[in-house]
């Protein structure tokens, strides 16, 4: 099913106030509903190498998976779909393709890279990260955060050593606990969301909630979601007025109208019969 027109995309990469290169990487698809974004770590612009791999490896094989028969299969194993599994699949490899360059490239040791992937499909979302990178939806006013840091601050969160204020307010918040290329395997988080018309979907790199309070990213997306190129520049901009300190990325859907490939089979099948 092609996407384009049922979503509207908008994305911006910037380097930030401090940062003298920009580690982020960032790729969309419209037609396949997909978006990408890695935030890379490493010496000497290698972050830009592992960020780069990532977006590279999981756009190709999400593009190549959306080509195959039997869009609507569910996996027996995990419960999830198949479009799910071909993101979490993509993940994968792009984690083994990170860990052996670093292995293999001196420039590049020491290198790795988060991630946080989505794609839509049949009035759903799949969510894949892995570190510190977010997903967001607002949905009828509420900003509601769809994925967990895998981060040493949110472990303490999840332990009660912090509340979540707490933790927004914290100056400890870049220690991740997970990332592709640090070690042969890594465990990727999938989740799948139901859809509706309307909702905003926002991809951000962590240079956006370490400078800018989840309050504020709120009242940004409500106030400009007429447009969602400017809900990007006014979120970056927001993060480079706090001290920009990272390089900042986001990435923003809007569903403009259903898309249920169900329906449209039925329809498909129903003017059969009426033929």
């Amino acid at each position: 099913m092609n996407l384009r027109g049922k979503i509207n995309f908008a994305e911006l990469s910037d380097t930030g106030r401090v940062r003298d290169h920009n580690e982020d990487a960032i790729r969309s698809d419209p037609d396949i509903g997909l978006m990408v974004l890695a935030d890379g770590m490493g010496g000497y612009n290698a972050g830009e190498v592992a960020s780069g791999i990532a977006v590279q490896i999981v756009t190709d094989m999400a593009i190549e998976g959306a080509e195959r028969q039997g869009r609507d299969d569910i996996d027996s194993h995990s419960g999830l779909m198949r479009q799910s599994i071909v993101l979490r699949d993509a993940v994968y490899r792009a984690n083994k393709i990170i860990f052996q360059t670093a292995q293999s490239q001196t420039h590049c040791e020491g290198m790795g890279t988060t991630i946080v992937a989505c794609m839509f499909f049949d009035n759903k979302i799949s969510v894949a990260h892995v570190g510190d990178s977010r997903a967001y939806r607002l949905r009828d006013g509420e900003l509601v955060q769809l994925t967990l840091d895998h981060s040493l601050l949110q472990e303490l969160v999840d332990r009660g050593f912090y509340s979540a204020e707490e933790a927004q307010r914290s100056t400890n918040r870049n220690y991740v606990t997970r990332a592709l290329g640090v070690e042969p395997t890594v465990e990727v988080e999938v989740h799948e969301h139901d859809v509706l018309p309307q909702d905003i979907y926002l991809l951000c790199s962590d240079g956006l909630p370490d400078m800018v309070e989840d309050e504020d990213i709120h009242l940004t997306i409500s106030t400009f979601n007429a447009s969602l190129d400017v809900v990007g520049q006014q979120l970056v901009e927001l993060a480079n007025d706090h001290g920009g300190r990272d390089n900042v990325s986001v990435m923003l859907a809007q569903v403009m109208e259903s898309f249920s490939a169900k329906k449209k089979l039925f329809v498909k099948i129903a003017g059969w019969f009426r033929s």
